[in-house]
Formats: structure tokens, C-alpha cells, sequence
């Protein structure tokens, strides 16, 4: 079935699975699964585990998997991130799709949960294919509009290649930077992660995969939200007890 949503928004049931009483509940739950990584538990089994015990609904359990990290990679993720007054005149790296889809849910009243490792992160995925929605170009502008504050030399944005109708996107992302003089360049790869491991640039992303392997990053989500005046949906497990 063709994908035909307008809007990176919440999902149907987000009010009722993360209301005031279950945002406790999930905040137990992130501190036992938390606790299971840091005495050396797999992610999978653990996330199981603590699921079925506070029987927590498959978009629940992804929610805690994305919030939640073992000390120690919090520890170190939260010591490469560099302050805002660290990009001017750098060159930054972009992690496309991370970046873009979290900033087009919050425009759309999607939720953004404040994991563990200071990150905001949202709930949604690609499937293999990207679907531009009404959100995508204010929230390229948004980006756009904070990073001209911000002053880096250049802006190295990064898509997955395979994903279907990244050429198009690249198009869009291009006129945007162009019509507004916008130091970007866009890339399409077959490798995003390890090439944003790779670059030495300061990486933008909150992909827990990367942020474990690159030299420095910079938390653009956080500055953006600080930045709008629009109202932001975030349920905050940062402060989970381990």
C-alpha cells in the first residue's frame, strides 16, 4: 500500500500511550533496562525483558530502546558534544534523514522523547522509502534559519542513497540552499553511518550508532527547539536512575 500520509505526526494512540501515568511507568522500566545494559545484558533480550514485565506496547518498547543507552556511552556521548559557540566558521556534517524526520515531527505535533544521552529523538522510521510531507520545507528553513546564527563554514548533508526518492530530496534540500545562499553541499551514499564516522567535520545526528564512534557532534535538535516558539511535545526520560 502506496505510503500517503501529509504530516510526520503522532500516532493515533501517543496520547493514551504516553499520558502523565504512563510516562512513570516508562520511566521505571527505562531504569531496568538501563540497569541490564550496564551489567553487560543484550539490547534485544533486555528491551523483552523489561517489556513483558511492565507489559509495554511494541511503540512503547521502541520508545525505551531510543532513550536509553548504558552509562558509560552516555558518559562519553555527553562529553564529545560541542557547544553551539564551537560551529562558527567550522565545517559541520549533517546526518540527512536524522536530522530532518525528527524536526519535521515536532512541526507536526509528533512527540520527541529526551533520551538519556541528552539527545531528542522521535519514533519514526524510513522503511526504505522517504515521503516528502508538508512539514519538509519548513523544517529544511528551521534548520536553515538556526545554522545561519550558528555561522559553520559549510554544511555537508548526508543521505542514504538506497532509500527511495533521496534524489529528489537532494533537488529540494539544493534549490532550498541556493535561493537562500546557503553554504550546503548535499551528498548521497551507499554508507551513511561509517561515512559520518569517518568525517572529521563536527557531526549533526542523534543516531546512537554514530554518536558511539564519532570524534565530535553537535546536538541541532536541542538548539532548534530552544529556538521555536512553536509548542514542543517532548516526554523527558533523560533522568532515569540507574
Amino acid at each position: 500500500m502506496p505510503d500517503k500520509r501529509k504530516h510526520r505526526g503522532p500516532h493515533p494512540d501517543d496520547a493514551s500511550l504516553f499520558s502523565q501515568a504512563q510516562v512513570s511507568i516508562l520511566q521505571a522500566a527505562l531504569e531496568d533496562y538501563i540497569w541490564l545494559l550496564n551489567h553487560g545484558y543484550a539490547s534485544n533480550s533486555s528491551l523483552k525483558l523489561v517489556g513483558d514485565r511492565f507489559e509495554l506496547v511494541r511503540r512503547q518498547r521502541l520508545a525505551l530502546m531510543r532513550c536509553g543507552c548504558t552509562d558509560t556511552q552516555a558518559k562519553h556521548r555527553r562529553a564529545r558534544c560541542v557547544g553551539s559557540e564551537q560551529i562558527r566558521a567550522r565545517p559541520i556534517c549533517i546526518d540527512g534523514y536524522n536530522v530532518l524526520i525528527t524536526v519535521e515531527a515536532f512541526l507536526s505535533d509528533g512527540l520527541l522523547f529526551h533520551a538519556v544521552d541528552g539527545c531528542f529523538r522521535d519514533l519514526a522510521s524510513l522503511h526504505g522509502s522517504y515521503r516528502k510531507v508538508e512539514e519538509t520545507i519548513p523544517a529544511l528553513d528551521a534548520i536553515g534559519r538556526v545554522l545561519e546564527q550558528l555561522e559553520p563554514v559549510s554544511v555537508s548533508w548526508l543521505f542514504d542513497k538506497p532509500v527511495s526518492n533521496s534524489g529528489r530530496l537532494k533537488k529540494i534540500v539544493n534549490k532550498l540552499a541556493t535561493g537562500n545562499r546557503w553554504p550546503w553541499r548535499v551528498q548521497l551514499t551507499d554508507r551513511c553511518d561509517y561515512d559520518l564516522t569517518q568525517c572529521r567535520d563536527i557531526i549533526v545526528t542523534s543516531d546512537s550508532a554514530v554518536l558511539d564512534k564519532c570524534d565530535k557532534w553537535f546536538n541541532l535538535i536541542e538548539t532548534i527547539l530552544a529556538k521555536s516558539e512553536q509548542t514542543v511535545h517532548i516526554v523527558d526520560l533523560s533522568a532515569a536512575k540507574r
